[in-house]
């Protein structure tokens, strides 16, 4: 007896969609990526003055630490387009980086040292804006340890174009006389459909840790201090031969107080309401960290579940663009969903921008399908299902005849993900008619090969070579040496060279001017978070 409704069953184009619906649909992406030493440690040098202001600058960034840089493009209209904007910043960065230091081109990091405060937190400057992101991190570090933030990822963000959402609701009303539905604005039909998408993608996510998953190992010294039941692979490589996204599972980027919270996808306020909960509600072991050190120096912006919503871990996340002084759950209940985030992806250590063309569109194809079909509401029991499912995959997601579970019944996982990826071939050919070209089609292609060859994955490939060389330490800076080498031999055309000086001595004189006009003390400004 199945606990839930079935998704995704016997998946056909709906009749009123075709690819001209495609018109106005944008992609862009967020990449994540630590600044090492030539000896493979991590850089202590500050963010590079060349790259502009980490405060103010719309592209170059940092996430946790000071040495995690962040890549951000502009939302583009072709994968292509948007690819080609992030090797444009890959090349700016290594302009700009100090002689010898490298990009890690892994998600798990190595050759940190044993000292947590070795792992410097992004310096935002004196304005209370750039205080607040500082502290945030601070706040981090003492709830997580500051080792699990040093984990770099890569977010895609995609949104649809109004036309396409117009169009399904024309042919909602013309098929049901149904009031409630007559009486929904387009931007309420547009949140009702993206929270489906992402909830059909939390159904898949296994299907994406095992087909873009590279983090089958870690080096040693992210295990320092920390139970696991990961095998030696050589001196200096832990692993399991199985796995395909440690990230993803209990070792990286988990949070078991947030593994209670409840937040559900299956309409916008219900999601809105149970961040702001989190946010509002103290946490025991928060509060025994403190607000503040001896000296009365803040150290986490408050001692709830989650300081900020930022702080919630969620493979992907509904998303509006908020505005100065705006939080991200008042920007979603003002505009609605603007796009969505997907998170659950790691790093490609063998492109040199850490993702493949053929990956993007496998992730725009995969985005569909999730948009287009069936989303029933999904409710704690199917959530725990899934949890089951995902930690099956990040350990053992290419061992031979593993089951997942669907719908309450085991199931092999290869014939589950053959299915889907079945069902995504015809809307692979209507972005390919939208495009031009066969690269959607070629992507499902070849994911139906890895899907059904373990040994073609990335986690797989990184496992050999790993073994290969010696240890992922030795894959990681070969790789990152590869890629600095290529990217440095591609040139900017002066236009575009002159734009990014002129926006980082921009985001520099930005930030004086913030820093200049501040007035209110910092505690006061914080007290209003507090």
């Amino acid at each position: 007896m199945s606990n839930f409704a079935p998704t995704f069953a016997n998946f056909e184009i709906p009749s009123w969609f075709n690819s001209e619906l495609l018109v106005g649909m944008l992609r862009g992406i967020e990449k994540e990526g630590l600044r090492v030493r030539p000896d493979g440690y991590l850089a202590q040098t500050p963010h590079p003055a060349k790259l502009g202001s980490k405060l103010t600058h719309p592209f170059i960034t940092t996430d946790y630490s000071e040495s995690l840089l962040e890549l951000i493009t502009d939302p583009k209209k072709s994968p292509k387009e948007t690819l080609n904007m992030l090797r444009q910043l890959h090349v700016l960065v290594y302009q700009g980086l100090p002689e010898d230091e490298l990009m890690w081109p892994l998600s798990m990091p190595c050759m940190l040292s044993s000292d947590d405060k070795d792992i410097p937190l992004a310096d935002y400057g004196s304005s209370n804006t750039g205080k607040l992101k500082t502290l945030y991190r601070s706040g981090l570090g003492i709830r997580y340890g500051r080792r699990m933030q040093t984990i770099a990822g890569l977010h895609y963000n995609l949104s649809f174009g109004d036309t396409l959402f117009a169009a399904w609701q024309a042919h909602t009303l013309q098929v049901q006389t149904d009031k409630q539905a007559e009486a929904q604005s387009l931007a309420d039909f547009k949140n009702a459909k993206y929270l489906g998408l992402i909830r059909n993608f939390k159904r898949l996510t296994s299907l994406v840790l095992y087909l873009l998953g590279a983090s089958p190992s870690v080096c040693p010294c992210f295990l320092a201090g920390r139970e696991h039941d990961l095998e030696l692979l050589n001196d200096a490589t832990y692993y399991k031969p199985a796995a395909t996204s440690l990230r993803m599972g209990k070792l990286g980027y988990t949070n078991s107080v947030q593994e209670h919270l409840d937040i559900r996808y299956n309409y916008l306020p219900e999601y809105v309401a149970g961040l702001r909960r989190a946010i509002q509600t103290p946490h025991e072991s928060f509060q025994k960290l403190g607000l503040n050190d001896e000296a009365g120096n803040p150290i986490q912006i408050n001692d709830h579940i989650l300081q900020i919503e930022n702080e919630y871990y969620s493979p992907i996340r509904p998303k509006q663009i908020a505005a100065s002084g705006e939080t991200p759950t008042e920007a979603l209940e003002r505009r609605g969903i603007a796009y969505v985030e997907f998170r659950a992806i790691d790093l490609d250590p063998y492109s040199d921008v850490g993702i493949r063309l053929s990956s993007s569109c496998f992730l725009e194809v995969m985005a569909l399908y999730c948009l287009l079909n069936d989303s029933p509401d999904l409710l704690p029991i199917e959530e725990e299902e899934l949890a089951v499912n995902l930690e099956r995959v990040v350990n053992e997601g290419r061992v031979n005849g593993l089951n997942i579970l669907n719908n309450g019944i085991e199931q092999p996982l290869q014939s589950w993900m053959l299915e889907h990826l079945e069902g995504m071939r015809p809307l692979a050919g209507l972005l390919d008619a939208h495009y031009g070209g066969n690269d959607y089609r070629a992507a499902v292609a070849l994911m139906q090969g890895k899907a059904g060859h373990s040994e073609s994955t990335i986690s797989a490939q990184v496992n050999a070579d790993s073994e290969r060389l010696g240890s992922l330490w030795q894959l990681g800076f070969t790789l990152a040496q590869q890629h600095r080498d290529s990217l440095l031999q591609q040139t900017l055309s002066p236009n575009t060279q002159a734009k990014y000086e002129v926006l980082a001595e921009k985001s520099i004189l930005q930030q004086e001017e913030l820093e200049a006009a501040e007035t209110e003390d910092f505690m006061k400004y914080l007290q209003q978070y507090r």
